[in-house]
């Protein structure tokens, strides 16, 4: 083999080469987006079960109060209609 000929083949492995490490570099790449776009998704999934989880629990508080409300009124009722009867 002649020097001509063995710098063609050991030029034409390192451009084989290249090509292999661009892929692997692209394929990672492809790969790194990919798992940011999960993790971002996964972000917004759980942003919006915490919202949903605040605003049930304001609508469960909103609701005990009400509720405790309702209980104060009864029991200030109980209580005038005691003290007029002169309990």
């Amino acid at each position: 083999m002649n020097k001509a000929a063995a710098f063609n083949e050991m030029t034409a492995m390192k451009q084989v080469l290249d090509s292999m490490e661009t892929s692997v570099k692209l394929r990672s790449q492809a790969r790194a987006e990919r798992r940011a776009e999960e993790a971002e998704r996964a972000k917004q999934d759980f942003k919006k079960k915490l919202m949903l989880s605040a605003n049930s629990k304001l609508q469960l508080d909103a609701a005990a109060s009400g509720v405790k409300g309702s209980q104060d009124a009864v029991q200030r009722d109980q209580l005038m209609i005691m003290m007029m009867a002169g309990f």
